[in-house]
């Protein structure tokens, strides 16, 4: 079973390492985790997902005891709660559409026991696109990207390959200008449509497969 865990402890050297023993001793495997500090440097904020704790209430006690944690909780993953993401990236008019279809075809998928999230990115110029793509590969989550705009090639295509390179995420683009097109899974002519598609590709609930129109144009 993977659970969640968020911690707030004193920023102070050794606590991390402190807290990761802890679920070393315990046999917990760190599948995830995320560290921020706030309240002027004074505190940090820790989120793990761990998975392999078969004593939880143990390790309650030994976080408790633990001397520089000042609040703690033990939820469910981000991974369960959220699910899998749907991540749109490009020009804010297509982005908005393409949202609107998946956040519709999430909905109905949802209400039957799915988990599915959309995030998007409004962005513009092939720098900043580029390194948003590249970028994917480091989320956590991420079941497809859509990139949605009029014109993407040059550098914003070289990101996609090396993201299809690096991992299994499928990419639908837009029908639009560019060479984009040529390297996505999926090109879809409807913004709607590709939000629509886009849900129905992860969803567990859904029977679209996408590698079985993997290089066509709708």
């Amino acid at each position: 079973m993977e659970i969640g865990i968020s911690i707030e402890a004193e920023n102070k050297v050794g606590v991390l390492h402190k807290l990761t023993g802890i679920l070393s001793e315990l046999g917990g495997n760190i599948t995830y985790t995320q560290q921020f500090i706030k309240d002027d440097g004074k505190i940090g904020f820790i989120y793990m997902e761990v998975e392999g704790i078969k004593n939880i209430d143990e390790l309650k006690k030994r976080i408790e005891n633990c001397e520089y944690v000042k609040n703690f909780e033990i939820h469910s993953s981000l991974k369960k709660i959220y699910g899998k993401r749907v991540i749109i990236i490009g020009g804010g008019a297509q982005v908005a559409e393409v949202a609107r279809g998946a956040i519709s075809e999430a909905d109905r998928h949802n209400i039957r026991g799915e988990r599915i999230s959309v995030d998007t990115l409004p962005i513009v110029g092939e720098e900043n696109l580029y390194e948003a793509v590249k970028a994917v590969a480091t989320l956590p989550r991420v079941g497809i990207l859509v990139l949605a705009g009029s014109l993407m090639g040059g550098k914003i295509t070289e990101a996609v390959k090396e993201l299809k390179e690096k991992t299994n995420i499928p990419v639908i683009s837009l029908k639009m200008f560019g060479s984009v097109p040529k390297v996505a899974d999926l090109v879809v002519g409807d913004p709607l449509q590709a939000g629509v598609l886009a849900v129905m590709a992860i969803a567990e609930t859904a029977k679209f497969d996408i590698n079985r129109v993997k290089g066509r144009v709708l």
